[in-house]
């Protein structure tokens, strides 16, 4: 069989322009559902709470058949995506968005799956440019949409170009060759794929507790603590997910590279850059830091040295599950452990910073990096 993974890569991207679009929109919904502040971040936790038993549920159907399984979930997300344009109440936004949270949650998983069965049944590895996919399309989709808000565009209309992306990319998945995949392991070898995909989704955390973060808190943190432009400020995200892209495309290209090697440099230079990132200048997180260009150039280099330690490091861990787990549970599993950091992340970051301040809770986060470290350094 041969594979492009274009296919692959086209979902991904369709999945992160509506993320990238999302955030650019958020104000305008907050706007037509003519909610409150509190009512919109209520309304806001459905998605993981929809996300996570959706990704369990499809880790046990799509294992065998997964390119039907991404083909109909993708339909699916276009379909949660658009009827988001159309609600009118808080009440009816947070069902849709716990519709959406399952849809996205579970697409993750199918794609997981579908990529980890693309690079075994190929030989090529696929995981990486799959996954550089969506931040490239969410750095490019969120000020798309701004202007398409400042055209006079609505909601409705940005989230149905949306949907159709999304199901013109799972129309696309027709073309992906891919036949039916063995059954899993019996009960032994399930408990032994358990406890490797709690080492394995865990890692996998730490680094998605830390891009959480940076795309939550970067801006604010810029803005408040650094007195950055709007515009400086927003660049920050953008500089994190810009070197996510190049960190993954970089290890592509490369000859394979070893797992220890990787939790070696996401471990020394993705603590490193977010400590530096919170840290912003001489005086030191939580200590009265100075503004001006000179901490706001660290900053946004901190970050940027983040996203190129880290990037390919989960992309590396999901390759390194499908090819020890022929049977896909291995990967369900790693990919739904590793969802939790989008929900812990606001949660520790919210405590870091009511304790120490945001700088001194981004300068803390730094200490996720020590199990990639540990992990690098076991004999």
């Amino acid at each position: 069989m041969k594979y492009r993974g274009t296919p692959l890569i086209l979902v991904c991207a369709a999945w992160g322009a509506f993320w990238g679009a999302w955030s650019a929109l958020l104000p305008a919904v907050k706007d037509q559902l003519g909610a409150s502040t509190a009512e919109l971040g209520f309304a806001l936790t459905a998605v993981p709470v929809g996300a996570i038993p959706a990704m369990a549920l499809t880790g046990r159907l799509a294992r065998g058949r997964e390119r039907e399984a991404l083909l109909g979930v993708t339909v699916l997300f276009a379909a949660a995506v658009a009827a988001i344009g159309w609600t009118r109440s808080p009440a009816a936004f947070a069902v849709t968005l716990l519709l959406l949270g399952a849809a996205s949650g579970a697409l993750d998983v199918a794609l997981n799956l579908a990529t980890g069965r693309a690079e075994r049944e190929s030989g090529r590895r696929l995981f990486q440019p799959v996954h550089a996919a969506f931040p490239v399309a969410v750095i490019l989709a969120a000020p798309a949409t701004g202007l398409a808000r400042q055209l006079g565009l609505g909601t409705e209309a940005v989230l149905a170009a949306v949907a159709l992306l999304a199901v013109a990319a799972a129309a696309g998945l027709l073309r992906l060759p891919m036949g039916r995949g063995p059954a899993s392991g019996g009960h032994r070898e399930g408990r032994r794929r358990w406890s490797h995909a709690v080492v394995l989704g865990g890692l996998a955390a730490c680094v998605l507790v830390v891009e959480n973060a940076v795309e939550q808190w970067s801006v604010l943190l810029l803005e408040e603590h650094r007195a950055a432009s709007a515009v400086l400020a927003g660049a920050a995200p953008a500089a994190y997910m810009a070197a996510l892209t190049a960190g993954r495309l970089i290890v592509q290209a490369l000859p394979p590279v070893p797992m220890r090697a990787l939790y070696l440099v996401a471990g020394l230079g993705g603590g490193a850059g977010i400590a530096l990132a919170g840290w912003g200048g001489p005086a030191g997180p939580g200590f009265g830091l100075g503004t001006g260009p000179g901490p706001v150039a660290v900053s946004l280099a901190g970050f940027a040295l983040t996203g190129l330690a880290l990037g390919p490091v989960v992309p590396a861990l999901l390759s390194r599950a499908a090819a020890d787990d022929p049977g896909g549970t291995l990967v369900s599993a790693v990919s739904a452990i590793s969802y939790t950091a989008f929900v812990a992340s606001p949660v520790l970051v919210g405590v870091l910073a009511a304790w120490q301040g945001l700088p001194a809770a981004l300068a803390l986060l730094g200490l996720l990096a020590l199990p990639l470290l540990v992990r690098a350094l076991r004999p």
